[in-house]
């Protein structure tokens, strides 16, 4: 203590003030006895508690750490391995040494000794904050800071102090320890191999718990001979492997893990753990660095195939399809050492690094809703990042920010990182503002560890007390395991280019597995004999299966749809026969009517009470159904019929423009209800939840959801389809692309709120023109639908369909309240979804003077306009509801009265470089159906979607109609 401590004293004894509670035993009785007033006087007087200087000139060196064994006759440096037991400093305790706190408490005026235990309290402290900061992470061990408060002499101390005798009662273990004791069980536990930030957790419950947990063994394992042994043998198979593939490949590119083998072991023994735990399915995600070692030595995958993919054998079967192999993921069946089985999934990935982690865990959560884990015990997420792209990807902290959120959670993720030290070549000082690239999971509270990957051992430690602390608080939790990269970003790189210290540093490391067994040895538990029989036999064990991928007789493994997937089918639509998506209307009046019930006592909003009372009108029939009461009674039709209906995104549970009230607030209380959840005894669950303000997050986390729930009807809802933007990433690499590149399906909705009128480039389009772009092999289905009944079969569609794509659905905004948007119960009751409406007022378009061809809003405007002229029997309005796959049947059947030569005319209210017109020109050409030549009427062509002028809204949108029906 000095005299910069009294501010902290004075916190403290605000705290004993307010109540005495709050503080410690021994700051109670400080306070009781009032000797602090008299300490206080002696350092505003003196500048510390015995005299010595605030700061002291020569500062004294530390002492090294303590040891389990008998002291040593003087104090050696830290050791360089983690192999090395470590030796305490020279005890030099005399028996009269003078104590401070517990029993020894020095009597009323004896202030002096109160003062250095507070000095040694914040010694303590500062360790189990910034510890961190000087433990030996690194193994090219690059010069790290050195704070002052770590070192005993920035409080005074000097060598005459290491025996005395202080309290350590507010600590695990011993109550009372010498100072030298002290320092020596603070540096191990906390500035060895392991670094832990845990001090900024709000709740004192967790960080006494890691507290115990790390100083009640200095934060090291001690582990038996066959756990010893087994590491050893994950090391060996991932080095062995690595250099197996570079010999045998030379050139290719595989990403190596060379310089981070401990990544192996780690999650081997992660595996093993959550086995233990209960734990039966646990979902990977991970980059390409290390990929193809994980997926051989982690997840299961044969080597063969892995040597097969090297080859390129087969190539005929990936002409046009397929990823390159270290984006691929994998699943199998293992069975731990204590005999569970557990499932393991990594999924496959882009080279859009971060994005997997919100997919990774959206699949889990499907998996514990399907199997009713509601507690998220029997399932494990597990996230393996890089160091740059964990500081550097936004998504990263969509994904942190999502852990803890009712919707999203899945009991707590375990978040590695394989910290290479480099970003392809960008060093740590160009690539983040942060002293460590997981800076940003202190917004969580969690956890944070660091880990010398050097060090197995430390590694092992940190990975078990990770799983411990997620089994207990199901909670995130990040391992920051430092390592390097020993060739560059792939292996036709040079890195010494741009980084040549850092590899002159590299090249002069020897191997984990070799710094390891060389451990091993001197603790006389393995012999070199076993570990060089270990090698040869991953060794041969590698040779037989590059041999088995080359032979002329190899099989490529097939990945078939199977367990959830078994009975559903991708491919074309042509192949998927419609289905009749009706529902008997009395049905379709009693789930109406179900929805206008709440609970005895329950007070509804007046507006959204008169908006129940109307939808009680529509189960009666007394007025047409309305979008959202249409919407609804998908939803409550297959949740009756047993099919889960997930919807989540920003406001989604009122809706953006107000129309849901799925769920409804008390107005008295605050307490919620959700009529849909209240329909039947037997039915589905609804869940319908409002999603932090994220796309990209959000979406890729109902797309990895949508993976393992082809029975569930799964959707997101963008606030303003344009914000789809912020998410395109996940639209790209994941949705309009997976069944091509990795023969996975998906039936992920999502819902585009678009239409101009008058909102501005930001609130106009959802960019339909960029999902058209992306359409191709019915690879999903882009609709635009004009009325209540064509959004309620739409989704039935979705669901009653075995043929699974993604949706996407251009949804309105003003048309939510259009009086001519609307449906009686009998359009609800009988069809299916129309891909293209001709239009009632003229079937027989050969008497027709104009023909037009439109899609989505614009259509109430011209037949509002075309009322107006009075020009219903002169103008055809034809409604193109499913723009993909392409409605050529559909087209042919609508069209089929219309003359040949008859000019068709496309109007969309999009710019003409968006919307729909360049799409449908690329494949239909010039002439429609090869017989009806087509033109095109909408805005010219713009950078921008739409003007932020409402009246020069008005005006584009009038002359656009009257160039439509021929005004101009």
């Amino acid at each position: 203590m000095n005299s910069q401590s009294l501010n902290y004293i004075e916190q403290i004894y605000s705290d004993y003030l307010s109540n005495a509670e709050n503080v410690s035993p021994e700051w109670r009785q400080f306070f009781q006895e009032n000797g602090w007033r008299s300490a206080v006087g002696d350092l505003e007087t003196n500048g510390s508690a015995n005299g010595a200087p605030a700061a002291p000139a020569s500062p004294v060196s530390p002492p090294p750490p303590s040891a389990e064994t008998s002291p040593p006759a003087a104090a050696p440096p830290l050791p360089e391995t983690a192999a090395e037991p470590l030796e305490a400093p020279p005890s030099g305790q005399s028996k009269t040494a003078p104590r401070v706190g517990g029993e020894g408490r020095p009597a009323r005026g004896d202030v002096q000794l109160v003062a250095l235990q507070e000095r040694v309290d914040q010694l303590i402290r500062n360790h189990r904050v910034r510890g961190h900061i000087i433990a030996r992470l690194d193994p090219l061990k690059q010069p790290r800071p050195q704070p002052p408060e770590l070192d005993p002499a920035y409080y005074g101390f000097t060598e005459a102090d290491y025996d005395r005798v202080f309290s350590t009662r507010t600590s695990y273990g011993p109550q009372e320890r010498t100072l030298r004791e002290i320092v020596g069980w603070l540096r191990n536990t906390y500035c060895r191999y392991i670094g832990a930030q845990f001090m900024h957790i709000d709740d004192l419950s967790v960080r006494q718990w890691l507290q115990d947990r790390m100083e009640s063994n200095e934060n090291r394992i001690h582990l038996r001979r066959d756990e010893q042994l087994r590491i050893l043998r994950k090391l060996t198979d991932a080095v062995i492997f690595e250099e197996f593939i570079q010999k045998k490949f030379l050139g290719a590119k595989s990403f190596s893990l060379e310089g981070a083998e401990s990544l192996i072991p780690l999650l081997d023994m992660a595996i093993e753990d959550a086995g233990s735990d209960g734990v039966e399915e646990i979902v990977l995600a991970m980059a390409h660095r290390g990929r193809l070692n994980v997926l051989a030595n982690v997840i299961g995958k044969d080597p063969r195939q892995i040597f097969r993919e090297f080859e390129d054998l087969d190539s005929e079967q990936h002409i046009g399809r397929g990823d390159v192999k270290y984006h691929l993921g994998y699943s199998s069946n293992r069975r731990t050492a204590n005999g569970r089985d557990v499932h393991l999934s990594l999924c496959f990935n882009p080279s859009h690094l971060e994005f997997v982690n919100t997919v990774a865990m959206g699949r889990m959560r499907a998996k514990q809703d399907r199997t009713g884990d509601r507690e998220r015990r029997k399932g494990l997420t597990l996230t393996i990042h890089g160091d740059a792209a964990f500081a550097g990807e936004g998504v990263v902290q969509e994904t942190l920010n999502m852990s803890e959120l009712p919707a999203y959670t899945v009991g707590g993720t375990i978040h590695l990182i394989v910290n290479n030290q480099i970003g392809f070549t960008t060093t740590p000082q160009e690539g983040r503002s942060s002293v460590y690239c997981t800076d940003v999971a202190k917004l969580l509270q969690i956890p944070i560890f660091h880990v010398n990957g050097e060090h197995p051992e430390a590694v092992a430690q940190v990975l078990r007390l990770a799983m411990d602390f997620r089994y207990k608080f199901q909670r995130d939790i990040v391992i920051d395991m430092y390592c390097y990269r020993l060739r560059g970003h792939n292996e036709g790189d040079e890195p010494s280019f741009t980084q040549p210290l850092l590899y002159q540093a590299i090249e002069q490391r020897k191997s984990v597995r070799k710094g390891y067994l060389d451990h091993l040895l001197e603790l006389g538990g393995v012999s070199r004999q076993e570990a060089e029989q270990i090698a040869e036999e991953r060794q041969s064990h590698l040779e037989r299966e590059l041999a088995s991928a080359r032979s002329e007789h190899f099989v490529p493994q097939q990945d078939m749809l199977s367990k959830v997937w078994k009975g559903y089918r991708g491919g074309k639509e042509s192949e998927a026969p419609d289905i009749d998506t009706g529902v008997d209307r009395t049905r379709l009046a009693q789930l109406l009517e179900a929805q206008t019930y709440v609970p005895d006592g329950f007070t509804v909003h007046p507006k959204i009470k008169r908006g129940m009372d109307r939808r009680l009108e529509m189960a009666h029939g007394s007025v047409p159904l309305d979008w959202a009461a249409a919407e609804s009674l998908a939803f409550a039709s297959l949740a009756t019929q047993g099919y889960p209906v997930r919807l989540t995104g920003q406001d989604v549970e009122r809706g953006t423009f107000s129309h849901r009230h799925a769920v409804l607030h008390d107005v008295k209380n605050g307490a919620t209800f959700m009529p849909l959840n209240h329909l039947s005894e037997d039915q589905a669950v609804v869940e319908i939840f409002n999603s932090p303000l994220s796309e990209a997050g959000v979406l890729a986390f109902e797309y990895g959801y949508s993976l393992d729930s082809p029975d569930a009807l799964v959707m997101w809802e963008a606030q303003f389809g344009d914000f789809a933007n912020a998410a395109q990433v996940v639209i790209d690499q994941f949705i309009a692309s997976a069944e091509d590149k990795w023969r996975r399906l998906s039936g992920l909705v999502l819902m585009l709120p678009h239409g101009f009128e008058g909102q501005g480039p930001e609130h106009s389009s959802a960019r339909l023109e960029r999902f058209l772009l992306l359409a191709a092999e019915d690879n999903m289905q882009v609709v635009y639908p004009t009325s209540p009944a064509q959004i309620f079969h739409l989704l039935r569609r979705q669901m009653l369909r075995h043929w699974r794509k993604p949706l996407v659905v251009m949804t309105p905004k003003s048309l939510l309240r259009h009086k001519e948007c609307a449906s009686s119960m009998d359009e609800l009751a009988t069809g299916q979804f129309e891909r293209v409406i001709s239009d009632p007022k003229i079937p027989d378009l050969s008497k027709a003077e104009r023909i037009l061809l439109c899609t989505g809003k614009v259509y109430y405007e011209l037949c509002q306009r075309r009322e107006e002229l009075e020009l219903d029997k002169n103008v055809a309005i034809l409604r193109v509801e499913q723009l993909y796959p392409l409605p050529t049947k559909a087209l042919e059947k609508a069209l089929a009265t219309a003359p040949d030569g008859k000019q068709v005319i496309w109007v969309q209210e999009e710019p003409e470089n968006m919307g729909a017109w360049r799409f449908l020109r690329c494949h239909y050409g010039d002439n429609l159906l090869g017989r009806l030549p087509m033109t095109h009427v909408c805005r010219p062509a713009s950078a921008s979607p739409a003007t932020g002028s409402r009246s020069a809204h008005v005006w584009e949108q009038n002359k656009l109609i009257a160039e439509a029906l021929g005004e101009e």
